[in-house]
């Protein structure tokens, strides 16, 4: 389980971002990642018995701040990404723990520029199988709509008059499920976590399909 220690502690770190805070207080860190880390790992035997997964990547908790406005040299959650296997299943799962922000997601976060057009490609040409599996009472149960960044206008290339360009716009294909701190720390956690990622199935499903062919529908593995 999650417990209140860990989200304890994430909040006063979120109120302590320091370095001599996080030096003081690094044994508490490391108890509670320990404990985080096995929590992950057990969502990721889990999730293998219902998905091939060729990779899982816990994230360490201190920023790459080279580049970043933000200083702050740690970061305020714990979070996990699952990485299906590639090349026929394409996908990933992510796990998020924050205090009053811990969610699920799971898709394509930053599809390259080909996987990018070819998503697009599919939908411009026939977008009825997508709409079905993101109407389904599951689907709107768990994610409630397909979400992500988009462009402002029509993508190169597209009519931006098509009828679902609001799907083409987008530059991200992501599901999201947000999570309450009570939900977080509830015995069942770990059992909805897995039963929110298998409820991506129709969705990851679809776009392997879409990525691992042409428009023609035809194999390029």
């Amino acid at each position: 389980m999650i417990t209140q220690n860990t989200l304890s502690f994430l909040k006063e770190l979120r109120h302590n971002n320091n370095r001599d805070w996080f030096e003081t207080n690094k044994s508490i860190f490391e108890k509670q990642q320990k404990e985080t880390k096995a929590f992950f790992n057990e969502i990721g035997q889990e999730l293998s018995k219902i998905d091939s997964i060729e990779k899982t990547k816990i994230f360490r908790i201190y920023r790459d701040v080279r580049f970043a406005k933000d200083k702050s040299p740690y970061k305020t959650n714990f979070g996990v990404t699952y990485s299906r296997t590639k090349p026929m299943l394409r996908g990933g799962y992510y796990l998020h723990i924050e205090p009053e922000g811990s969610f699920i997601a799971g898709g394509f976060w930053e599809p390259n520029k080909e996987d990018l057009l070819r998503i697009r490609k599919e939908i411009e040409l026939d977008a009825n199988e997508l709409s079905e599996i993101i109407s389904t009472d599951e689907f709107k149960k768990y994610f409630g709509e397909l979400t992500g960044e988009e462009v402002k206008t029509a993508p190169k290339g597209f009519d931006k008059n098509h009828p679902d360009i609001d799907l083409i716009k987008k530059k991200q294909y992501l599901v999201i499920r947000k999570f309450t701190d009570k939900e977080v720390l509830s015995p069942d956690f770990k059992t909805e976590v897995i039963v929110t990622f298998k409820a991506m199935h129709p969705y990851f499903n679809y776009m392997s399909a879409v990525l691992t062919t042409n428009l023609n529908g035809e194999p390029l593995y």
